[in-house]
């Protein structure tokens, strides 16, 4: 829940939820929570970490933006390493 007077605390559950919502949940029928745990959660691993394009990664899946941080945090510890400093 977002803090008194800090709207944007909750926009990016609201924006997933509404992601969620939208691209998966009202485009399938399900009978009950159990029938839709496996195609909700192929929905998330699949397509919104894999495919979907995030505004706050970059308009970069977030997938590849971990890919690309995981690459820099690398070369910083490789520079790092090559210069001695600790």
């Amino acid at each position: 829940m977002s803090r008194k007077c800090t709207p944007w605390d909750n926009a990016a559950c609201e924006s997933f939820t509404k992601t969620l919502n939208y691209e998966e949940i009202y485009c399938n029928k399900y009978r009950d929570l159990s029938e839709a745990r496996r195609p909700i959660g192929e929905f998330l691993e699949k397509v919104y970490n894999q495919k979907r394009l995030h505004s706050a990664r970059v308009y970069v899946p977030p997938a590849d933006f971990e890919a690309q941080l995981s690459a820099q945090n690398m070369e910083a510890a490789a520079r790092q390493l090559s210069s001695g400093v600790f």
